[in-house]
């Protein structure tokens, strides 16, 4: 999240173009089960986008809003995950059967509340914060934050250890400032993270494994 529509529409547009590329890059230069991963921007685009639409909208109750929610929490929880599961080489894929499990719980979990439960966007000045009546928050938040950055850090790309390492303190510094009432930084975030698949993405060696041949 930004601090008002325009930032996020801005950063939007911005991660939205960096996805594309990331997709058309690793269409060229990597193998079909790597595209989930090189698809991630265009979810963090899209994410930003919809907060543009959920600060145009006022806030309370709005497809915005719950568009938002859909894309920040049930479709990362199992995305993230079982992208980086198919990308990664087989010595590495057993260690990641935990995220993934963790993951689809989780996901499930949210998708529930999601599908029963209101969505509503609050403006708070530069941030906007969002209800969602989630049961077992705690333990839902730890099973997404395992299933996310904890597929990351257990890569055997490094690239993709780094990408989770960011995520990793761009979340501890969000939550930080959220907490504190100051702007949200999230979308700066989102762009390293985007930065950083691109180079991926770009990249004609399968993760954590050797060169495809030609």
């Amino acid at each position: 999240m930004c601090w008002s529509a325009t930032a996020d529409l801005t950063a939007g547009t911005v991660v939205t173009a960096v996805g594309l590329v990331c997709v058309v890059l690793a269409a060229r230069a990597r193998r079909a089960r790597d595209l989930p991963v090189a698809v991630l921007p265009l979810l963090l685009g899209a994410h930003q986008l919809m907060e543009a639409a959920a600060w145009n909208s006022g806030g309370g109750c709005s497809p915005a809003a719950t568009a938002w929610a859909v894309i920040a929490l049930p479709l990362p929880a199992v995305w993230v995950p079982v992208g980086v599961l198919c990308a990664a080489a087989p010595a590495v894929r057993r260690r990641l059967w935990a995220p993934v499990a963790v993951g689809l719980a989780t996901g499930a979990v949210l998708s529930y509340a999601l599908a029963t439960r209101p969505v509503t966007a609050e403006l708070r000045g530069r941030t906007v914060g969002y209800g969602v009546d989630v049961p077992y928050a705690p333990l839902v938040v730890a099973g997404y934050l395992f299933a996310t950055l904890g597929a990351l850090l257990l890569a055997g790309d490094r690239r993709l250890r780094l990408l989770g390492a960011v995520m990793a303190a761009g979340a501890v510094l969000c939550a930080a400032l959220w907490r504190l009432e100051f702007a949200s930084t999230w979308c700066a975030f989102a762009a390293v993270a985007s930065l950083l698949i691109l180079g991926w993405a770009g990249r004609p060696e399968a993760a954590g494994s050797v060169t495809r041949p030609a």
